[in-house]
């Protein structure tokens, strides 16, 4: 196991700035996650991290060493990719057992670690056959017993289950997970899939435009994003974000005349102040009509989830989204009684995107108190 630390990691391709120094500290034997959308730099990163990018500016050591100058194989990473890059004509323990025959490890020494990996990873049963004649999930799993052979000090994922359909994603992302609790390797998995990193991390990292928005336990981002990026980014359904005036501390009116109130406690917000004004759906409470405080949502549409609806509407002006257990059945036209709990109330600053409120770790503190 290796602990690693970026420091002011820089990437540039041409005229375009790829990465806009990254800081992180990944702890001995960590599952962290990078997640973010599409072009945001984080399979970028991971690349520079195995050695498959040049580094411009800044510095990564892994276990103490500074490896900017060192080469892939020595860096003591093994990486498992999205396309699996598996060698096509050779067996399933051969692809397994490469990097040992490679290094010219005696061929019972290589036996008895392929057939140790292929129990691990499910695969006793597949040894002679060739990738061609395997399904997606089997293929990852050469792919990561190829990784595993190798007792790298770090794994690193590149967004390795994209390719696979949902079924199967989630019963590789549990096989990942308890392959890190029995390995116990510092790993990194890349994704744009906030399910993946909620589920596998022990922290994530939201990166976006080649920066990082937040660092954090998956519920303390989910509870507290840093930025209304995070927060619309983080969540599925997304949060329910409506631009918004400050009234007065502890109150804030949206488009329509909406007045919705929020806890002045967590929120440095100030009279006439702009804000973005955001709560979850599924904290939203469905009221009796007539309940002091309840507002009025105009329903549009509803989409079924199965155990749960997603109904949309309108809040004054603003679109708005709530989740409904299953069995009330609200269709499209009908009015609703909603409340929102000052407590499930978030801000951000209108122009920088940044959470008016107090940091998550204070917030933390302050909730536990």
């Amino acid at each position: 196991m290796a602990d690693i630390e970026i420091r002011g990691i820089t990437k540039t391709y041409g005229p375009t700035r790829v990465l806009h120094g990254v800081d992180l500290s990944i702890a001995n034997g960590e599952f962290l996650v990078i997640l973010g959308p599409s072009g945001c730099g984080k399979s970028t990163l991971l690349r520079m991290i195995a050695g498959l990018e040049t580094i411009d500016g800044g510095e990564i050591a892994i276990g103490g060493t500074i490896v900017n100058r060192l080469e892939p194989r020595e860096r003591g990473c093994a990486m498992v990719f999205q396309n699996y890059a598996l060698y096509p004509h050779m067996t399933v323990a051969e692809n397994i057992g490469y990097a040992l025959k490679v290094a010219g490890r005696p061929k019972a020494e290589r036996l008895a670690r392929i057939g140790e990996i292929a129990k691990i990873v499910g695969l006793e049963d597949y040894l002679d056959r060739k990738p061609s004649q395997l399904s997606g999930g089997q293929r990852q799993r050469v792919a990561m017993g190829r990784a595993m052979i190798r007792e790298p000090k770090v794994f690193l994922f590149d967004e390795p289950l994209s390719n696979l359909d949902a079924k199967l994603r989630v019963q590789m992302r549990l096989e990942i997970r308890r392959l890190h609790q029995r390995l116990g390797a510092t790993s990194i998995f890349v994704t744009h899939d906030q399910i993946e990193a909620m589920t596998l991390a022990d922290r994530i990292v939201v990166m976006h435009g080649g920066r990082v928005e937040q660092v954090g336990a998956p519920r303390t981002l989910y509870a507290t994003p840093a930025t209304r990026f995070v927060a619309s980014f983080l969540g599925s359904p997304a949060m329910n974000l409506m631009p918004a005036e400050i009234l007065r501390p502890g109150l804030a009116r949206i488009a329509g005349g909406v007045d919705i109130a929020f806890d002045p406690a967590l929120f440095a917000a100030v009279p006439g102040q702009q804000v973005e004004l955001g709560i979850r759906p599924e904290d939203v409470e469905l009221v009796r009509p007539g309940t002091e405080g309840a507002h009025a949502l105009a329903v549009q549409f509803v989409e079924e989830m199965g155990a749960s609806r997603l109904v949309h509407g309108r809040l004054g002006e603003a679109e708005f989204a709530v989740v409904q257990p299953n069995g009330r059945g609200t269709e499209g036209g009908e009015t609703l009684a909603i409340a929102l709990p000052p407590s499930a109330i978030h801000l951000f600053d209108i122009g920088n995107g940044r959470r008016l409120g107090l940091e998550p770790q204070r917030l933390d503190a302050v909730r536990a108190a």
